[in-house]
This record gives structure tokens, C-alpha cells and sequence, in this order.
């Protein structure tokens, strides 16, 4: 009887200690781990591994180097389901850690991260792979607590771990997680290393992630920030990815921040820009969505009045998309909140309406307030100048100009341009030449071949002639293809009888032009100057031709 007790006794405590080795955490604790498989561009497959959710949105890390290179990837959870990873949350190459999203339709089993590391010398728990169905696990001990990056644990740890086990959590006799297991250099060895599974959990995007070197070096798309205002900066640098992934990045974003007008007005954009009634109609709802779901609602109308200003601009059309709808937009920003950025907007609208006067009462509002810019001042002007009240629109544009002080840098050299143009709308010639003089000083050297056509064009006006020879050769020598630049050039060589020249240059011209009557007509009157009057009857004969409706008064006088 003694012997059958002990027995029993043995029986118990032998059941007891495999109790004890497999607590009841494990089964729930193992469907967070997942099998991992990455492919290459020619869809082969390129690694398999193992990883683990941290969260139950279907957030999960893994090893690095699992993915380095990878052009899409696919996890099996632990019911043998596959689901493909939808983008990369970040990644760490030194440490071998990589953060990611599964596409999934519920919510998944995450592991729960420990609060506190591991002390020297405690007990560990291994969990096994995912395509493990036993609830075995391993046990260690742990030999060294190293800290980097300043907050995470590294451990070493008295526990043989394989190849198959990287990538999967450590934990304490809670079932916590504490760390990953990374790969060891000897698979013979008896100890193993993990780094704390919060470092990977927290790893993360930011508005220059576009830039790491780890991230690129993966080519499944990547998520968004978790910040907002590095997520906005994010998706703007991200404007230049193709289609599909950058329309998947604004679905992030308005996932991540439902009650941001921004995602929706950025997704309307997108869908303006790939055109069609069905796209101007998706981009038409996410306006309107992003107007009811802002929390900025100022901030919103404000944007969606912009958006619809640019739209009309762009010649785009679609019902609701007017200027008075633009209009009522910022009325209610302005109503929300009397910002005088709404209120130079408000006036662009009414500019755009040709509602000049009511344009000029929204910039002088501005001009009144402390957003006074060189911009608002030259709006202004430039409505000044339509409302016929051309010296109001000088003195606003002396005003524009002074904005930047009495040393004026590159900064102002549009608006003395400006300047210039509306001076010689007024006849002023010579003023609007000293204009663009110092236009010409201001941009160093940058000044275009239009510029100088257009220089020309009022020094002539005020008999600067020596002057306009020289800027009209000059913007022929840097666009001699531009057939207007010729026909101006030949034009003064002729008035300052200049024939041989005048005759060379339009001949060029009509290399350029061979149906230029006003090329043929010159270059006719030129020869007869020169004595060659066969040829130039025959050039004069041919711009009446083309059209010319001066040509025959030169034959009759010169070609007889």
C-alpha cells in the first residue's frame, strides 16, 4: 500500500512540474507569433522567419534583415491564415528590428510588452514558433542587463536558441514580453541575446524617414508617422510615389487622424489630378467630408475655399465646384475666426469674380492689419490698376517696393518688375527703364531673353535706341529660335539703316519662319538698299504673297 501511495505521490508531483513548465498564458500568448515571408521583385520568395503583434491593430515586429530588400511580404498566423503585410512603421538595421502593419479584418492576438526589464538571474521563457503546435517552451536564465539607446534593454541570456527562434519573444513567468531573440553568430553556443521588444514596438516614422537608408533599402511601402504634424510634412514629401501607394498613404492618414480635414482635402487633390466625372465626384465627398469632420473647422473652410479658387483657375468644372461657392467657404472661415489671411483670400475670390472693388476693400483690410505684405500690397496695386486708377496703382506699388527696405535684395526684383510694367502701361518709359535696370541688377545675371525684348520695347519708346540695339541682339543671342526676338531685331537694324545686318538677320529669320511676311518684306527692302534690287523684288513680291499689305507700296516705290 506504502509503495502504490508513493506512487501516486510521484505521479502528482511529476504532473505538477510540467504544469509548471507550461503555464496557461502560452496557448493565448503564441497566436500573437507569426510565420513571415518575404519576396523579391520577381515575386520569389527571399526569406522566411518569424515575428510577433504588438498590437492588436495588426502592428508586428520582426527581425530587420528578414525583410532587407524585400518587395512584399506575407505573414501565416497561428490558425495558418495568410495575410500580407500592408507597410513598414520603421526599422533599425543596427539592431536587426523591423516594424510593421498586416492588412487584416478584425483584430488580431498581441503580446502584452513588459513594464519592467528582466534582473540578472531570473527564469525566462522562450515561445516557440508559430508553426509550433505544441505549448512547449523554452526556459533560461538571464546572465547580463546592458542598456542602449539610452532606454531599452539588451540581455544575454543562458538559454540555446536556432535559427528558427529568431524573431521570437522572450518572456518573464507572467508571460509578459520582454524581449526578441536575435541571431547568433554560433548556433552551438549556450547563450543566446534578445533586445527589449519595446525598442522594436517603438520604433517609428518621421517627416524625414523618407531619407533612411534602412527604410529605402525595403521596398514595401511605408506607413506614416505617429505624430500629426510630422505626418502632414511626411505626406507631402511623399507627393512624387506612384498612384496607388501614395492614395494608400492619405487612407493612413485618415485612418490615423479621422477628425483631420487635412487627409481628406489631400485625397481630393489626388483625385483631381487623376481627372473624369468619377474622380471629380469622389474628390467632391471628401470636401465636403472634410468641412463636417474637421476640428478646425475655420481651418477647413479656409482650405476648401483655396482648393476651389485653384480648381476654377485650372479651368476644371463640375457643379458645386464655383467661385461663389468659394466665396461662402471662406465667408464662414472668416465668420469662425476674422484671420487676415481668410480675408486675402476672400479678396482672390472676389478678384477672380472681377468684383474689383470689393477685392480692393478685402487687400486694403489686410494692408491694415499686421499681415501688411509685399503680396497684399501688389494685390492692390494690381486691382487698382484693372478699377482704371493707374496712379493709385503706382503709389501702392512704390509702397510694395519699400516694403523691403532701402537695400533691396533679390527678394523685391519681381515686384520692381511689376513696377516696371504697370509704368509703362502709364507712359512713363523712362521710369519703367529704371526699373528694369534694377531688375536687371537685383537678379544677377538671370535675366531671360523675354526680359530683354521687353526692355527693349520701352526703350525704344523713349529713343533709348543704342540701348534697345543691344537688348534686342542680346535676347536674340540667347533664344535665336525665338522667331519675335528676330523680327524686332531685323525691324531696327532697318530703321537705323543697318541693311547688311538687317538683310543677314532676316534671312536667319526665314529659316526659322519661311511664312513670315514681315521677314520677307524687310529683308526686300534691304537688297534694293543694297543694290540688289532683282532680289529684293522677288522677297517684296513674295511678302505681298503671304499677305503683307505694305509690300506693294514698297514695290511701287523702290522697285519700279
Amino acid at each position: 500500500m506504502k509503495r502504490f501511495l508513493y506512487l501516486i505521490l510521484a505521479l502528482l508531483t511529476s504532473w505538477t512540474t510540467v504544469s509548471a513548465q507550461t503555464p496557461k498564458w502560452v496557448g493565448k500568448a503564441r497566436k500573437a507569433i507569426i510565420s513571415i515571408v518575404t519576396y523579391d521583385k520577381d515575386n520569389k520568395i527571399m526569406n522566411t522567419g518569424n515575428g510577433f503583434f504588438v498590437k492588436t491593430d495588426g502592428t508586428a515586429v520582426a527581425d530587420y534583415s528578414l525583410f532587407e530588400g524585400a518587395q512584399r511580404a506575407v505573414i501565416i498566423n497561428s490558425d495558418g491564415k495568410e495575410f500580407p503585410v500592408d507597410c513598414i512603421l520603421g526599422a533599425n538595421s543596427m539592431y536587426d528590428l523591423v516594424k510593421f502593419r498586416v492588412q487584416t479584418d478584425k483584430e488580431v492576438d498581441a503580446v502584452t510588452l513588459a513594464k519592467t526589464p528582466a534582473a540578472v538571474g531570473s527564469t525566462v521563457f522562450l515561445l516557440p514558433y508559430a508553426s509550433q503546435k505544441e505549448n512547449t517552451l523554452g526556459r533560461g536564465t538571464v546572465d547580463a542587463v546592458t542598456q542602449v539607446e539610452s532606454k531599452y534593454s539588451y540581455y544575454t541570456l543562458h538559454l540555446q536558441t536556432g535559427d528558427k527562434s529568431v524573431s521570437c519573444p522572450i518572456t518573464n513567468a507572467e508571460g509578459e514580453v520582454l524581449g526578441m531573440i536575435q541571431k547568433s553568430a554560433d548556433s552551438q553556443s549556450a547563450d543566446s541575446y534578445a533586445v527589449d521588444a519595446a525598442f522594436a514596438a517603438e520604433l517609428s516614422l518621421n517627416a524625414l524617414s523618407r531619407m533612411d537608408y534602412a527604410l529605402n533599402n525595403i521596398g514595401i511601402r511605408k506607413g506614416l508617422p505617429e505624430k500629426q504634424d510630422e505626418a502632414q510634412v511626411y505626406l507631402m514629401m511623399s507627393s512624387s510615389l506612384p498612384a496607388d501607394d501614395y492614395l494608400a498613404l492619405i487612407n493612413d492618414y485618415i485612418r490615423q487622424f479621422p477628425a483631420s480635414h487635412e487627409g481628406y482635402l489631400r485625397r481630393a487633390t489626388f483625385y483631381l489630378d487623376q481627372k473624369g466625372e468619377d474622380n471629380y465626384k469622389r474628390a467632391d465627398e471628401d470636401i465636403r467630408q472634410a468641412l463636417e469632420v474637421s476640428e478646425q473647422k475655420d481651418d477647413a473652410y479656409y482650405s476648401a475655399a483655396k482648393m476651389l479658387l485653384q480648381i476654377v483657375a485650372n479651368g476644371i468644372t463640375y457643379p458645386e465646384w464655383t467661385l461663389d461657392k468659394a466665396l461662402q467657404y471662406i465667408e464662414e472661415a472668416i465668420k469662425l475666426n476674422p484671420m487676415p489671411l481668410y480675408v486675402q483670400t476672400q479678396g482672390d475670390i472676389y478678384f477672380g469674380k472681377q468684383d474689383y472693388e470689393h477685392a480692393y476693400a478685402c487687400y486694403d483690410r489686410v494692408n491694415h492689419s499686421e499681415l501688411r505684405s509685399a503680396e497684399s500690397l501688389f494685390s492692390a496695386a494690381r486691382t487698382k490698376q484693372l478699377m482704371g486708377s493707374q496712379d493709385e496703382a503706382l503709389v501702392l506699388m512704390d509702397s510694395t517696393v519699400a516694403f523691403f527696405g532701402d537695400l533691396l535684395t533679390e527678394k523685391a526684383a519681381p515686384y520692381v518688375f511689376q513696377r516696371a510694367q504697370m509704368k509703362v502701361e502709364a507712359g512713363k518709359f523712362r521710369e519703367a527703364v529704371a526699373d528694369y535696370n534694377e531688375y536687371e541688377k537685383l537678379v544677377l545675371g538671370k535675366a531671360s531673353a523675354e526680359f530683354f525684348y521687353v526692355r527693349e520695347q520701352a526703350e525704344m519708346q523713349c529713343r533709348l535706341y543704342q540701348q534697345a540695339l543691344d537688348d534686342i541682339e542680346k535676347a536674340v543671342e540667347m533664344d535665336p529660335k525665338q522667331v519675335l526676338y528676330v523680327v524686332e531685331q531685323v525691324a531696327l537694324y532697318t530703321r537705323f539703316s543697318q541693311f547688311d545686318k538687317a538683310v543677314e538677320a532676316a534671312r536667319k529669320g526665314i529659316a526659322l519662319a519661311p511664312d513670315n511676311a514681315d521677314l520677307y518684306r524687310m529683308l526686300g527692302f534691304g537688297q534694293i538698299q543694297l543694290k540688289q534690287k532683282e532680289e529684293g523684288k522677288k522677297n517684296l513680291l513674295k511678302a505681298k504673297e503671304l499677305g503683307d499689305p505694305n509690300a506693294q507700296t514698297l514695290l511701287d516705290k523702290y522697285a519700279k
